[in-house]
């Protein structure tokens, strides 16, 4: 009776070991998934700022290209009003 007791025993301490690894393994996985998420987040926040900084850039070189369209059509348009003054003038002067 006593072997068997001692039998019991040592299998309800492997059980407990058994179940102690287990607990543990399961505390690394968790924190390796919780080191993937860290890192995964940091990954994802850098390509989010690269991507606006890029954004960024291109919005100013559009900005830039729209402002000099505006002045070079408001210099056409000046130059348009001009000869059609001109040309009214002279009109009116032949007559």
């Amino acid at each position: 009776m006593a072997s068997q007791s001692q039998g019991i025993q040592q299998l309800l301490q492997a059980e407990k070991r058994a179940a102690e690894k287990v607990a543990e393994a399961r505390k690394r996985k968790n924190r390796r998934l919780k080191q993937a998420k860290e890192e995964a987040q940091a990954e994802i926040e850098q390509y989010r700022l690269q991507r606006e900084k890029e954004f960024k850039t291109k919005e100013a070189a559009v900005r830039t290209l729209v402002l000099l369209l505006l002045f070079f059509l408001l210099q056409l348009l000046f130059l348009s009003v001009c000869m059609l003054k001109n040309d009214l003038f002279s009109f009116f002067n032949l007559a």
